[in-house]
């Protein structure tokens, strides 16, 4: 048990360590939610000193280890509430391999691979050309405003994507920002935003989802469309059939019999086969792309000081 928090970083410190081994995105958003409640009290309350106003609010409030405590089990709650219902669990090597196309994951990652790319091109331009002009300004009066309000959009930006990535990855990401601002001075935020390493991070990951997203659409389209072409051979087959299409070859003998197979119901079939097992190991692979894409956002996009 520690002891009495003095003041509002040290109620911070022994909430984090309280929550030692917590998601990281967790622990940011319980860190923010405190500092805010704390500052607001100490705002309110301008004629009390820090250690006067912990000692009344921490009573009402709770003290680090309730406050983790409480988290940890809201957290539980809320991510049951919000997974979705998983489909049941198959022993068999076929039941695991084709009944991804049960699993509402694998949905859910393929329309974020697809959205990708018009998410990727926004961030990149919204990255490079917000960086080309705080360079360009940073000469002028107007350059710190600007550059502010550049990395303010970062942090909103970031706090977009990471909802976009739980809800359609799955995976915990803050809902609320690294730490709260009030009381703070221009000049400190500024510091703050300059020192933090993930405002850093998030840009390096608005740059990267350009190219991961022209990746991502291309192997999804690409896999979809092949797999389902070959699905429908035998429904080209019987049109064909159905509209006199005739197959005449004038080569060697062995070259007509290789072109007429290829033309005739085997190959039809064949490819239908084909087809359906390329498409279930797209969908395979778009839920790997999908959890390994969100563990990549959670390492950029979540503070590394939760996870201390």
């Amino acid at each position: 048990m520690t002891g009495t928090p003095r003041t509002i970083a040290d109620y911070l410190d022994q909430l984090r360590t309280a929550l030692r081994g917590a998601d990281p995105a967790l622990v940011q958003d319980a860190l923010y939610d405190a500092e805010e409640h704390l500052r607001a009290e100490l705002a309110e309350q301008p004629g009390r000193s820090e250690a006067d106003m912990l000692a009344k609010v921490v009573g009402s409030y709770g003290a680090p280890e309730e406050v983790a405590e409480l988290y940890r089990d809201q957290e539980i709650k809320i991510q049951r509430a919000l997974r979705p219902p998983l489909p049941p669990k198959r022993r068999s090597q076929a039941g695991r391999f084709f009944g991804v196309a049960a699993d509402p994951r694998t949905y859910a990652a393929l329309f974020y691979m697809l959205l990708s790319l018009a998410t990727g091109i926004f961030y990149f331009t919204w990255a490079v050309t917000g960086i080309s002009l705080s360079l360009g300004l940073a000469v002028l009066i107007i350059g710190i405003p600007f550059i502010v309000l550049f990395f303010g959009s970062v942090r909103v930006l970031s706090l977009v994507e990471g909802r976009m990535v739980e809800s359609m990855l799955g995976v915990r990401m803050p809902r609320r920002p690294l730490f709260s601002t009030r009381g703070m001075s221009l000049w400190q935020r500024i510091g703050a935003m300059f020192s933090d390493p993930r405002s850093w991070s998030t840009l390096f990951y608005m740059v990267m989802m350009l190219p991961l997203g022209i990746i991502y659409f291309t192997l999804a389209v690409t896999l979809l469309s092949v797999s389902l072409a070959f699905t429908g051979a035998p429904i080209v087959k019987l049109i064909a059939n159905m509209s006199g299409f005739q197959d005449t070859c004038d080569g060697p003998a062995w070259v007509c019999d290789w072109v007429m197979w290829l033309h005739g119901w085997g190959a039809a079939f064949m490819l239908c086969v084909i087809g359906v097992l390329l498409l279930f190991v797209t969908l395979h692979m778009v839920r790997a792309l999908g959890h390994l894409h969100g563990q990549m956002a959670k390492h950029l996009l979540v503070t590394g000081t939760a996870r201390d």
